[in-house]
């Protein structure tokens, strides 16, 4: 018993931690442009040189 006193305010000060980081990559606009490092791994940049 005496454990979940101990691991049940670890999970939570967890998982209020990772919402915090989903915030701030929100904030930050790293979910804004799922589609272009799709869209860049086919762009041949061997003709760009010439």
């Amino acid at each position: 018993m005496s454990g979940l006193l101990v691991l049940i305010p670890i999970a939570l000060g967890l998982g209020l931690l990772g919402l915090a980081m989903f915030f701030w990559a929100m904030r930050d606009g790293q979910f804004e442009d799922l589609d272009g490092a799709a869209q860049r791994i086919l762009i041949d940049d061997e003709d760009e040189g010439e």
